[in-house]
């Protein structure tokens, strides 16, 4: 047929099998007619590597003849200059989306290579901040300027938006290794994080004083459970993470040895030295049989899992309405260092072994371990006492 324009093609009858008319003028253009009377303008070309490939371009009616001959013209002039058009649009429609990438992030580098408490941070910030505004788009269409939105939009948020953006450019870079994207298109590249205000608030004698009286005071009257006392008291007087605490074992504790042999932290398996308050809290605790936990939770054979409900209470009462839980250990560190113990020292115990010190604390001996513990432990138990002494006193 000469060329295709939109007469001939209207003219062109229905039969009980599609077939297909090509345009005489360029080569490879063509109109398919269905046994419905559909017709469908299609090209096809052949790759580099001499395969045939046919593409449909679109259907009479949504495109005019001349539409779909350029369309067609652009198609062929890619074959020529050596791509595959239509491999192109079947890869691009069957690309993984971020949805894919993020599930494929946390089967196979979250759970299995990061510590449990850092997976689930993973999926929380892909599930409160990432999913909703990418989980559809494609993982080679996001942009960098895809990023830099969302970024900027959590502005407010520093240290969400940097955490958001550290766990996007992890999983970008993966899914250039696992061939979802070119190699060096990490969308997150050159997108500058927020400065973030470090909080270093730490409680003074007479706040700790406060602390100590309202912890009797819930020991005393059961207004809070005996686990959540005694997981404060052990955050204050061993500089422990929470969840160090919260998820410690009896076979962790060696009373004897007077150590706490911490199995997985964040910077790996430790080992905390205990003071005399510390034993004196840990001897006071009821073990149950069954549960191997030492701050035992509500359900059978579990621990504590948060802290936070009972500490609002608990600081509300004692006036510390801006102290986090997280600022006992900063308390505890102070200790250290207003008591004349070295950086090197108190690191030590915080367990603060980053791979560029952990020479540095290395060479530091189980005795000045032991007697720093003790002299910080000692101090915040008689910060924590100071007002229940003053009290008495009054009262004498």
């Amino acid at each position: 047929m000469p060329k295709l324009t939109k007469r001939r093609v209207e003219a062109l009858h229905r039969k009980t099998n599609d077939y297909v008319v090509w345009d005489d003028e360029l080569r490879g253009f063509g109109v398919r007619v269905w046994p419905s009377g559909k017709r469908t303008y299609v090209v096809k070309y052949r790759t580099k590597e001499h395969r045939q490939r046919k593409e449909t371009i679109g259907q009479h009616g949504t495109l005019t003849a001349e539409q779909a001959r350029n369309q067609a013209l652009q198609l062929l002039g890619a074959a020529m200059r050596g791509e595959d058009p239509a491999r192109a649009r079947r890869d691009a429609r069957t690309a993984p989306t971020v949805s894919r990438l993020a599930q494929r992030y946390i089967e196979e580098h979250a759970r299995p290579k990061k510590r449990p408490g850092s997976a689930k941070g993973d999926e929380m910030w892909l599930r409160l901040c990432i999913l909703p505004r990418f989980g559809s788009l494609k993982v080679n269409a996001v942009s960098r300027a895809d990023i830099a939105r969302l970024h900027r939009r959590m502005g407010d948020r520093p240290f969400a938006a940097n955490r958001t953006l550290a766990l996007l450019s992890k999983m970008f870079s993966l899914a250039e290794n696992w061939g979802w994207r070119a190699d060096n298109t990490n969308p997150c590249r050159h997108v500058q994080k927020y400065h973030e205000r470090k909080i270093e608030r730490f409680l003074s004698n007479e706040e700790l004083a406060r602390l100590g009286a309202v912890l009797d005071e819930a020991e005393q009257t059961n207004a809070e459970p005996p686990s959540v006392i005694a997981a404060i008291r052990l955050l204050l007087l061993t500089g422990c993470r929470l969840n160090e605490i919260l998820t410690l074992k009896w076979s962790d504790v060696d009373l004897e040895c007077q150590v706490l042999r911490i199995r997985e932290s964040k910077t790996g398996a430790k080992t905390v030295v205990l003071s005399d308050p510390c034993l004196d809290v840990l001897r006071s605790i009821k073990r149950q049989d069954d549960n191997p936990y030492v701050i035992v939770g509500q359900k059978p054979r579990s621990h504590l899992v948060n802290l936070r409900k009972p500490w609002y209470r608990i600081r509300a009462k004692a006036g510390l309405d801006d102290a986090r839980i997280h600022d006992l250990r900063h308390t505890y560190a102070s200790f250290g260092v207003a008591n004349g113990l070295s950086l090197p020292l108190v690191g030590a115990l915080l367990g603060h072994t980053q791979p560029q010190t952990t020479a540095r604390y290395g060479h530091v001996p189980p005795d000045p371990l032991r007697q720093a513990a003790g002299l910080i432990a000692s101090g915040i138990a008689s910060a924590i006492a100071g007002q229940r002494r003053d009290e008495g006193q009054r009262q004498s």
